[in-house]
């Protein structure tokens, strides 16, 4: 597989999204996508399916299969809400936070073990009150921090390293890279390794390999590992019955499996990457924004969907602050939109080589 390079990720995708102020087109998000079954069939595409990308958060839920298949999960007693926030990037209301601590307290660590680093938390209200409390955001409060305390349970059930358990010659990185490369049908040594903004390992392969993931997410039959195929529905069914621990309120995440009702799973990365997978077809979705401009990517998630047919008339109304976000200035006057322009393109019965 060629090297990920600045060409590669620029500049070479196709219309996804433009910006309008008033009626004019001020500026446009280009893309590419691919849309893949379990067999490894590629269904429709938007420019090139096999444009290597980063991954990013969007490969949370699979980073979360050795919290089940170690017998971690099992052993400290982990709940639904508490497995479906390691699969999350949460927004750091005191609903999340308080999840972590109760798995913290389960591990018998605190917040000093998680290796997540500190931002401020995603949301808002959260962030403006403990400024007017005047108090420090923590680990807690990291996006990734559900992901961390899942990673600490498993060295601490396998008996790795707790300090080191984020460097990719970690056994656990080495775990979930070969679980990746499985899923996605690669060899492990084809995965562009870099590092997330958590500190832990991520990896750039072409989308349709991350699409082909998230179709055998959506159909655990089509998973070859015995251990990997028994743990993945209860990843599922735990972020469909929580999906608040997947993203937080006002957030795409938790508002799409909310409205889907257990007919699929969605997971934004950063970078303008997004995933989703549609569980009653056995389909994955991935694709990119060039640019890098999350605020394109909703709108595409939601007009690809539409135009896979996935949601109702109904469906896609209720999703339309998403789908054509409205723009305003600081006077909170409406001045335009995002509004997305993507074309999905039928691929036939392309297949994509499996890794052997």
């Amino acid at each position: 597989m060629a090297n990920y390079t600045e060409s590669g990720a620029l500049g070479m995708g196709e219309s996804l999204a433009i910006v309008k102020r008033g009626n004019q087109c001020e500026s446009l998000h280009k893309g590419s996508a691919a849309v893949m079954d379990s067999r490894g069939t590629l269904l429709y595409h938007i420019s090139d399916p096999e444009h290597v990308y980063f991954s990013r958060s969007t490969i949370k839920p699979i980073q979360a299969i050795p919290l089940l298949a170690s017998g971690a999960a099992e052993r400290f007693g982990f709940t639904d809400k508490e497995i479906a926030i390691c699969c999350g990037s949460h927004d750091g209301q005191d609903m999340h936070t308080a999840t972590i601590k109760e798995i913290l307290k389960k591990l018998d660590l605190d917040s000093e073990a998680l290796q997540c680093g500190i931002h401020p938390p995603y949301n808002k209200e959260t962030a403006n009150r403990l400024i007017r409390e005047g108090k420090e955001p923590s680990p807690l409060h990291n996006n990734c921090s559900g992901k961390h305390t899942g990673m600490l349970a498993v060295c601490l059930h396998k008996g790795w390293d707790l300090g080191t358990y984020y460097h990719p010659d970690h056994p656990l990185q080495k775990w979930i890279a070969s679980i990746l490369a499985e899923l996605s049908g690669m060899d492990p040594e084809d995965l562009i390794a870099g590092t997330d903004g958590c500190g832990l390992p991520t990896y750039a392969m072409p989308l349709s390999r991350l699409a082909l993931a998230y179709a055998r997410l959506s159909d655990p039959s089509s998973v070859e590992t015995d251990e990997y195929r028994a743990v993945i529905p209860r990843i599922i069914s735990a972020m469909t019955r929580y999906p608040s621990m997947i993203g937080g309120a006002k957030e795409f995440d938790t508002d799409m499996i909310s409205l889907a009702q257990g007919r699929m799973i969605c997971k934004v990365g950063a970078e303008g990457a997004y995933c989703i997978g549609l569980l009653d077809q056995g389909i994955g979705i991935a694709f990119d924004i060039d640019d890098g401009g999350t605020r394109a990517a909703y709108p595409a998630a939601v007009e690809i969907l539409t135009q896979l047919g996935v949601l109702t008339e109904e469906e896609r109304d209720k999703l339309e602050g998403y789908h054509k976000p409205q723009m305003t200035n600081h006077r909170e006057e409406p001045i335009g939109a995002i509004e997305p322009v993507l074309k999905l393109q039928p691929a036939g019965e392309k297949r994509i080589r499996a890794a052997e």
